[in-house]
């Protein structure tokens, strides 16, 4: 092989490395996102089908927090503080999002559960988190979340502990959705969030 030959072979095993580590760069984040999913970590709740075929007797309380990016000018609330339900009894709660800005505004939520090694066993069967939320101005949404805390927590010693669960929601704007005005910023001081 000649030195040009070389050089050109090792261009092109380069330009190979750094296409491939920016391709895994775009695959981090979603590739992340399936592995909180699976395995609860970070507090990221399992999403499920249907709910759990046994119920127990142990009981557990269901905390509701939301919370909102201050450019996004909702308020956003759970209707319930909490609920105290048995392990695999399925429940539902309901959150309120009203859009009090002069333009439709489209947000999405992100959501997890603390302690954060409650998440392998806080299963969603429905939720509004999987859509973009639309809201004209003026709007008012009822937004149901089906859930049920998995009955292997009672077999799980690290989690003899626990008796609460807290589940949040941050609505931030979607992207893509237009910046607010000066005006829709000033108006978008953040809200007290029910802890």
């Amino acid at each position: 092989m000649t030195l040009k030959s070389n050089n050109s072979f090792m261009a092109i095993g380069l330009a190979g490395v750094v296409f491939g580590m920016v391709g895994l760069s775009f695959a981090a984040v979603p590739l992340y996102r399936i592995f909180c999913q699976a395995t609860g970590f970070g507090g990221t709740p399992q999403v499920v089908e249907k709910g759990s075929v046994v119920v127990l007797d142990r009981k557990i309380t269901v905390r509701f927090n939301a919370d909102r990016d201050r450019n996004l000018p909702w308020e956003f609330k759970p209707e319930q503080l909490s609920v105290k339900l048995k392990l695999g009894e399925q429940s539902l709660a309901f959150y309120k999002a009203r859009n009090y800005g002069q333009k439709p505004v489209t947000g999405t939520a992100i959501f997890n559960v603390t302690p954060e090694k409650a998440g392998q066993y806080f299963n969603k069967i429905e939720c509004f988190c999987f859509t973009e939320q639309r809201l004209e101005a003026g709007q008012s949404i009822d937004m149901p979340v089906t859930f049920y805390v998995d009955p292997r927590l009672n077999d799980d010693p690290s989690m003899a502990d626990v008796t609460t669960i807290t589940l949040s929601y941050t609505f931030y704007r979607a992207e893509g959705d237009t910046e607010p005005s000066a005006k829709t910023a000033q108006l978008s001081n953040p809200l007290p969030s029910h802890n």
